[in-house]
């Protein structure tokens, strides 16, 4: 399951609006429901600051 590197993560939304579950949101930093995820990897190529890792 992707984890979001909190240190890098600029909380810019670009991984939620390609995550096709829904299962991420941004507050501070991007949080990932374990629950909702299905493991895509969506998330990963499209962060920035690559602050989301596998």
């Amino acid at each position: 399951m992707p984890k979001i590197v909190a240190d890098n993560c600029v909380a810019c939304g670009a991984c939620v609006d390609v995550c096709p579950e829904g299962a991420i949101t941004v507050g501070d930093v991007a949080v990932i429901d374990d629950a909702k995820c299905v493991d895509c990897g969506a998330c990963i190529s499209e962060c920035p600051s690559e602050a989301i890792e596998n």
